[in-house]
């Protein structure tokens, strides 16, 4: 009988997920969720067929070539500025992620962080609970219109569409968009939504949400100069990815009021967060929770391991990054 495959789990996942698993490969696993250094997961990589990652384990030409039995790297996201795709391609390792599973959840969760930057929901919290709440008055806390304003959208795939439709359809909002490429007209009809260059999008929005994917080309998308387009009036949310907005330019802009507010669910270098955020009153954040539902991280963990036992026990992963390597 030929042996199990031997994967890494580098992180604490559902106790089914890891059971499952463990019915197809030898599994070395993370429950106790610790925090591995990179040399911590070189060595317990040694060996390994696969491996299950998150957004937190950076799998790069380094790592590759100190981990020379490594085939398949699933990650338990749907981004995956983890990965050094083209490193990744050279050394015929496969990479995977978990598309279409949080699409709704996640605009779910970006539409609830637009209407909290919006209406001034966490400040106001912060308020009451200090007990600083002695008496009502009529401009306490009066935050922006989100029905009938324009939302510009920065990235219109899957979740920025899903956010389009919310904001039209539920809100009676003008949509606008700018993307690398233009939808087409069926989606553009489906979300309500207007193509416009980026400079437009960024003069004109009253809520800006970005959605798009973290790379080079986007690194600090969102800058200085940037947000001195934006009106003042206007709110800025992120759930893409740390790095696509400058942290430290957009604290200064936030307690200059050069922006009203900004609601932000990724950071650079995120866990940690970039100290002038935090002293900023105007500003919603929230710890990289955009998917975090019971069933759509279910959903997650279930896509990456079925992308482990494809790959490795069928020959056939479900949602391949790179199928350069199957060929």
């Amino acid at each position: 009988m030929n042996p199990k495959p031997r994967i890494l789990v580098a992180r604490a996942v559902f106790p089914e997920t890891l059971a499952r698993l463990e019915q197809h490969f030898e599994v070395e696993h993370n429950q106790a969720d610790a925090a591995w250094s990179r040399q911590d997961l070189v060595a317990r990589l040694q060996g390994k067929a696969g491996a299950f990652t998150t957004g937190t384990e950076r799998i790069d030409a380094d790592v590759l070539a100190a981990c020379t039995d490594l085939k398949v790297c699933a990650n338990m996201a749907v981004g995956y500025n983890n990965f050094d795709l083209p490193a990744m391609s050279a050394r015929k390792v496969l990479g995977t992620n978990t598309p279409d599973v949080l699409t709704e959840t996640t605009a779910d969760f970006g539409f609830a962080l637009l209407m909290a930057t919006a209406r001034r929901i966490a400040e106001s919290e912060h308020y009451l609970r200090a007990g600083k709440w002695t008496k009502w008055s009529f401009d306490m806390f009066a935050g922006a219109e989100v029905h009938g304003s324009t939302l510009g959208i920065l990235g219109m795939g899957r979740i920025g569409q899903g956010i389009a439709r919310r904001g039209a359809h539920g809100f009676g909002m003008n949509v606008i968009y700018h993307n690398r490429s233009r939808l087409t007209p069926e989606l553009e009809v489906a979300c309500k939504a207007r193509y416009v260059g980026k400079e437009e999008l960024l003069r004109t929005a009253d809520h800006l949400v970005l959605v798009l994917p973290y790379s080079a080309e986007s690194h600090h998308a969102i800058g200085s100069a940037e947000l001195a387009q934006m009106k003042p009036t206007a709110t800025l949310v992120n759930i893409a990815r740390g790095g696509i907005v400058d942290d430290a330019a957009l604290a200064q802009a936030l307690r200059e009021q050069r922006i009203a507010a900004a609601g932000l669910d990724v950071f650079e270098g995120e866990p940690k967060v970039h100290p002038d955020l935090l002293t900023v009153p105007n500003v919603v954040l929230t710890p990289h929770i955009a998917s975090a539902t019971v069933r759509t991280r279910r959903a997650m963990a279930d896509l990456a391991a079925d992308n482990l036992i494809g790959f490795l026990v069928h020959g056939k992963p479900v949602t391949p990054l790179n199928p350069d390597v199957l060929a």
